[in-house]
C-alpha cells in the first residue's frame, strides 16, 4: 500500500508538469497583451516605449524558455509572483477567493451525497415502482437544468416568500464573512448556492447509485446472503451499498475538482467573489500570471482529489489490493 501510494505520488510530478507546460505556452496564443490593455485602455494615445517598460518590468520581454523556468519555480518555492493586472501578490488575490470557493465546494458536495446515496439506493432497491419513477425523473431535472438557474429560482423563491410572510423581503448578505467570524451570517449567504450547486450535480451521482447497485443486487453473493436468510437490511447496508459505491466516489471526487473552479455563473448569481469569478477577470484582462496559476491550482485539485479516490478504492472494496 505504501509503495503504491509513492508511486502515485511521483507520478503526480509528470503530471503537472505536463500541464504546466500546456497552461504556459497555450495562454500565449491567445492575442492581446496586458500592458497594452492596462495603459491604451482608456483610449488615450500611449507612448510605445511605456508600453516596452511596462512589458520589461513585468518580465514578458524575457525569452519564453526563461518564462516558463521562472514559472515553474514559482509553483515550487509557492510564490507565483504578482497579477499583471493589479499588481498584487498572486497568492494574496486567490487566497481571498480560494476559502470561499472551498467551503462552498465541501457544502454543494456533502449537499450532494445526502441526496444522491439515499435515492439512488431506493430508486434500486424499488425499481421499477412509482418511487424509482420519481426519483429518475428528480435527478432528469437536476442534469436537463442548469445550477444558476436553480440559483435564481430560490432567489426569486426567497423573495417572494420573505415579502409574503414577513412583509418585506430579505436576500441573502452580499459581502462574505468567514465562518468562524459570523457563523449565522457566513451559512445565510452560502447555503444557497451550495444547495443550487449539490442538487444538480447530486442528479448524476443519484443515476450513478441507482444503476451500481441494480448491478451489485444482481451478483451471486447477494442471492446467497438471502438464501441464507439475512436481514434486507443488513444486505444492502453491509453487502450491497459498499461495493456499489465505487463508481459514485469517482464521480463525486470529480465534480468536487470542478466546484473549485466551474461555478463561474453560479457566482454571478449570487454576486459571489470567487475562483471563478476571478478567472474570468484575469482572461478578460490577459493577465496570464494569474490566470496561469488558477489553472495550476485547479489541476493540482483534481490530481489530488483522483488520489484520495484511488486510496478510498481499496477501503470501500476489500478485494481491491494495491501492490
Amino acid at each position: 500500500m505504501y509503495n503504491y501510494i509513492l508511486k502515485r505520488i511521483l507520478l503526480m510530478i509528470p503530471t503537472l508538469l505536463g500541464a504546466a507546460f500546456l497552461v504556459f505556452f497555450l495562454l500565449r496564443l491567445i492575442p492581446g497583451d496586458v500592458c497594452e490593455l492596462r495603459l491604451a485602455g482608456t483610449g488615450l494615445y500611449v507612448d510605445p516605449e511605456e508600453i516596452k517598460l511596462c512589458r520589461e518590468k513585468l518580465g514578458l520581454e524575457k525569452p519564453m524558455f526563461m518564462q516558463f523556468i521562472d514559472f515553474l519555480i514559482g509553483i515550487v518555492t509557492f510564490d507565483l509572483g504578482e497579477s499583471m493586472w493589479t499588481g498584487k501578490p498572486i497568492m494574496y488575490e486567490m487566497g481571498l477567493r480560494f476559502e470561499l470557493s472551498l467551503q462552498i465546494a465541501i457544502m454543494a458536495t456533502i449537499t450532494s451525497i445526502l441526496i444522491a446515496i439515499p435515492l439512488g439506493t431506493i430508486s434500486a432497491i424499488k425499481q421499477d415502482t412509482w418511487i424509482d419513477y420519481i426519483v429518475r425523473s428528480f435527478s432528469i431535472a437536476g442534469i436537463a437544468i442548469p445550477s444558476f438557474w436553480y440559483g435564481i429560482l430560490i432567489i426569486l423563491g426567497l423573495l417572494i416568500f420573505t415579502q409574503s410572510w414577513f412583509g418585506e423581503p430579505w436576500m441573502p448578505p452580499l459581502d462574505y464573512v468567514p465562518i468562524w467570524v459570523d457563523p449565522w451570517r457566513n451559512l445565510s449567504q452560502l447555503i444557497w448556492p451550495a444547495l443550487a450547486t449539490g442538487y444538480r450535480y447530486s442528479a448524476v451521482a443519484t443515476r450513478m447509485t441507482r444503476s451500481a447497485m441494480l448491478e451489485v443486487l444482481r451478483e451471486d453473493y447477494i442471492r446467497t446472503a438471502r438464501a441464507k436468510g439475512l436481514l434486507e437490511k443488513i444486505i444492502i447496508n453491509r453487502h450491497a451499498l459498499k461495493n456499489s459505491l465505487l463508481p459514485v466516489v469517482t464521480v463525486i471526487g470529480i465534480e468536487f475538482a470542478f466546484l473549485m473552479g466551474g461555478l463561474v455563473v453560479t457566482e454571478q448569481v449570487f454576486n459571489l467573489n470567487g475562483l471563478g469569478k476571478l478567472f474570468v477577470e484575469s482572461v478578460m484582462s490577459s493577465d496570464y500570471a494569474m490566470t496561469q496559476a488558477l489553472v495550476m491550482v485547479v489541476v493540482m485539485i483534481f490530481v489530488f482529489t483522483n488520489f484520495l479516490v484511488d486510496i478510498m478504492y481499496a477501503w470501500l472494496d476489500p478485494r481491491i489490493r494495491y501492490a
